[in-house]
């Protein structure tokens, strides 16, 4: 019924200081989806050091040939990686990991700004590679930070969009996910707003212009978008079935799949509609994965 397009695993997992398990393994990920009705979900791994350790994407292709095909693999790669030059030939490399089964290319969410020319080399050859992008916007800068930076109105993403028109973007993270509506000027980049959308922002204005921007649903930010205000997420949903994903962005062993529930309670009190329904659990996924 649901494909996932963002989870994250560890083979090795470790422990944080407070004692809990940092990640789910592999076993304990397939064990969840299970017991909650989700086929088959995408491993992203997690390459960029300002948040988690870095993890082999070769560990990632090896767990999901050994899934039973309940995960897909998709490779990542630091824009600094292989000379921290914007004339790195990548290219070769995201070839080399699409050979090898990966179907996309993420969670990209260095903390950098979307326009710098390590950013745009990498685009550039994800694109020529011919695989679909998952980044993470998250608004943060300095230390403790992570992920890429925009400002209000999503300029740099609008700016990928232009220059990449064959490169997919999926949207994600709370700096993508705010601008489902308009910010105030002097409003942060990114968090959890909350409140009746009065005025649409950047995201809706973007999936209804570019072709080659989808959304990812998943987490807080996702989840926190199509709540926020009930009345206009379920117009979201419709408006946008062909372009939004379902997905969990499970970490931890016990993290909630926050839209899993929520979409099939929107189903069932028919508030959306059944081909928008599995459009975004699964179809949308499986057409991007190029699956059946």
């Amino acid at each position: 019924m649901f494909i996932d397009i963002h989870a994250h695993a560890y083979v090795h997992t470790y422990p944080l200081p407070d004692g809990r398990q940092a990640f789910i393994t592999p076993e304990q990920l397939i064990s969840r989806y299970e017991k909650s009705g989700i086929e088959a979900g995408v491993l992203l791994p997690l390459v960029s050091p300002e948040l988690y350790l870095p993890q082999s994407v070769g560990e990632i292709i090896e767990t999901a040939r050994n899934s039973g095909g309940r995960l897909i693999p998709f490779c990542n790669v630091d824009p600094r990686a292989i000379g921290n030059s914007p004339e790195t030939p990548l290219e070769y490399l995201l070839r080399f990991y699409r050979e090898q089964g990966c179907r996309g290319m993420g969670e990209v969410l260095p903390m950098m700004d979307m326009t710098d020319p390590l950013m745009l080399n990498l685009c550039r050859h994800a694109e020529a590679a011919e695989l679909p992008i998952i980044i993470d916007i998250t608004g943060c800068r300095g230390y403790g930070g992570y992920g890429l930076y925009d400002e209000h109105g999503l300029p740099g993403l609008e700016m990928w969009l232009r220059k990449f028109p064959r490169l997919t973007v999926v949207g994600h993270g709370p700096g993508f996910w705010a601008e489902i509506a308009r910010q105030p000027p002097d409003a942060p980049l990114g968090g959890y707003p909350s409140g009746r959308i009065q005025e649409e922002g950047a995201v809706p204005r973007l999936l209804r212009t570019y072709p080659n921007l989808m959304a990812d649903l998943s987490a807080g930010s996702g989840a926190n978008a199509i709540k926020r205000d009930p009345e206009y997420g379920i117009r979201f949903l419709e408006e946008f079935q062909d372009k939004l994903i379902f997905g969990t962005d499970v970490c931890g062993p016990n993290d909630p799949f926050r839209m899993l529930d929520y979409l099939l309670e929107l189903r069932t009190r028919g508030k959306i509609s059944e081909p928008a329904f599995r459009k975004i659990a699964r179809g949308n996924a499986a057409r991007l994965l190029g699956l059946q």
